[in-house]
């Protein structure tokens, strides 16, 4: 799994889920739909700048995510386009809700972060966890070996999903 493109830096830490989507946009269960409140409390981002209109990169700080737990701060990035997150570090449970979700947690040294501000976009090698900069080479990330798994298929219910047969055949013959 490969994500090439733009990247939209987020300069900040500590963005909580509040401010990833404001509480009053949480009136369903649907996962799409967010991604047009993404950021909107959250004064002086770059998020509605035309020339990020097409990033699928979201670059930004540590602790991003902290705050309450909301599977809809994940659906809002997703809905509106990024396919992963690079940060110092996450909050557990929006990193965890990334995994489930097929949303790549990318986390990077302080130093390597402080590169990608400099850089416009770069190429998110999932599969032998790299980072490739246009000028300032590789950085390496870790993945947890099954929930890589989780995001290779699309987020936990996908990985799920792709275990049903063999359970159906393990229970026929036992």
């Amino acid at each position: 799994m490969l994500i090439s493109g733009k990247i939209l830096p987020l300069d900040r830490s500590n963005i909580d889920t509040d401010q990833i989507i404001p509480a009053r946009y949480l009136t369903g269960i649907s996962k799409t739909g967010y991604g047009a409140h993404l950021l909107e409390d959250v004064p002086h981002t770059t998020i509605n700048d035309p020339k990020y209109k097409d990033a699928v990169v979201l670059l930004t700080r540590e602790n991003f995510g902290s705050g309450s737990s909301r599977e809809h701060a994940v659906w809002a990035i997703m809905d509106r386009g990024f396919k992963a997150v690079v940060a110092i570090s996450f909050a557990r449970i929006f990193e965890e809700n990334c995994y489930n979700n097929g949303l790549v947690p990318v986390k990077l040294k302080q130093e390597e972060v402080d590169i990608l501000f400099k850089e416009n976009e770069c190429e998110i090698d999932v599969v032998n966890q790299i980072v490739k900069t246009p000028q300032w080479g590789v950085f390496t990330f870790d993945l947890d070996p099954l929930k890589k798994e989780f995001i290779l298929r699309g987020g936990f219910l996908k990985f799920m999903e792709s275990k049903v047969s063999k359970v159906k055949q393990w229970e026929k013959q036992h």
